[in-house]
């Protein structure tokens, strides 16, 4: 298995057939299991075997599929499943931190990331942000006693890449572990193990799934951290994912090499169309040669990844009429689905944070994130010029 490819991998790896030798994975839909005896039931509590389960918010053989399979993807021991995107992210950082210890991280996060900082913060662990991508204030803020850093691979909504490489020497120097939430460089274009990450965090809402069907998340580290750390809090804080939505998961998982780079295919075509359109100020792009990290995106991801951010001239009022008069691409704050979806993070995503510090993050009122489906480029392209006239 160890020597099968990435598409391969995404289709077998993990898979526990019944005695009924089943094609598609099965659905264990079941909250507890049966033990033969009392004593069985006594060394299960003990230690859990490879394929033994006591009750689904500690595992479930669904789950699990999907914990092994997205684990192999990412090349990490474990992995655990977690009911939501934020419940991953709030879980490999809560279950390591306590009042005392300190935490770096990147500024550029996306509004809920933020959240959990500040809640962490309440309860008395020290938080020092830092722009992402000024490897002197990583080298400034990490201390001998910081337990963590933490950061977006590319930041949700500016695309704004890490130099994951080199944050991660930063932080094993003083002995801090570094957590990274990896959903836009996806699956598919992520090396962030091989980098220096230590945990790694997706939204399986995202792309994972990439049908816009169900909420689910996913932590992936060594089996210490995993079992030892986050295991413990998990499965007494209640975040674990849905065996239905891990079936969901798995099933997205078959598909998720193909979709991702037809995506990102997308994005570059929509974003070379964009540069240089007189309504456009900005275009953000990894993909671009214009975009401050391009050389970086391309060592780390080997491409730009699926989501296209970009300043439209007129601010909030030519934001919204742009969005208003869109046909194929959908108004909504998901991305990574198939079909093809747009948001305007001042007012959705991001809008909480106060004003000067969306000017900070470069959140302005005519920022627009478009996530790129799997539709036909040339009708992408026609639907946002046609939209773009408009304004």
């Amino acid at each position: 298995m160890t020597d099968w490819k990435t598409r391969t991998k995404l289709v077998h790896t993990g898979a526990r057939r019944s005695q009924y030798g089943e094609m598609s994975e099965a659905i264990f839909l079941t909250q507890g299991f049966v033990y033969d005896t009392a004593e069985q039931a006594e060394a299960r509590f003990i230690k859990t075997g490879e394929d033994e389960f006591i009750y689904a918010r500690y595992g479930n053989p669904t789950v699990r599929m999907f914990e092994d399979r997205i684990a192999a993807i990412e090349g990490t021991e474990d992995a655990f499943a977690t009911a939501s995107g934020m419940a991953a992210v709030n879980a490999a950082l809560t279950s390591l931190v306590k009042a005392g210890d300190h935490v770096v991280a990147a500024r550029a996060l996306f509004g809920s990331c933020l959240y959990i900082l500040e809640i962490l913060g309440r309860f008395g662990v020290e938080v020092t942000l830092v722009d992402g991508t000024d490897l002197s204030q990583w080298e400034g803020a990490v201390r001998e006693d910081t337990k963590a850093v933490f950061l977006e691979s590319v930041s949700n909504p500016t695309l704004e890449v890490i130099d994951l490489k080199s944050v991660s020497a930063i932080a094993h120097a003083k002995g801090a572990l570094v957590i990274v939430d990896n959903v836009f460089a996806t699956p598919t274009f992520s090396r962030a193990v091989e980098l220096g990450a230590d945990v790694v965090v997706y939204s399986a809402t995202k792309h994972i799934d990439g049908s816009g069907r169900c909420l689910g998340g996913v932590i992936c580290g060594t089996t210490d951290y995993i079992r030892k750390v986050v295991e413990p809090y998990l499965k007494h804080t209640g975040g674990a994912m849905s065996p239905f939505n891990a079936w969901v998961m798995l099933k997205g998982m078959e598909t998720l090499d193909l979709r991702v780079r037809a995506q990102a295919a997308n994005a570059q075509g929509v974003a070379e169309a964009l540069e240089g359109h007189p309504a456009v100020s900005q275009v953000l792009y990894p993909g671009l040669k214009s975009h401050a990290q391009h050389a970086l995106a391309m060592e780390q991801m080997g491409a730009g990844g699926t989501v296209v951010s970009f300043d439209l001239k007129g601010g909030k009022d030519a934001a919204f009429r742009f969005l208003n008069a869109l046909e194929i691409v959908k108004i909504s704050n998901n991305l990574g689905d198939a079909k093809s979806i747009i948001t305007h993070p001042a007012t959705t995503t991001h809008q909480r944070l106060p004003e000067d510090q969306k000017a900070l993050l470069g959140i302005t009122p005519g920022l627009v994130r478009l996530s790129l489906g799997i539709e036909d480029l040339e009708d992408i392209l026609a639907d946002i010029r046609g939209a773009l006239s408009v304004i």
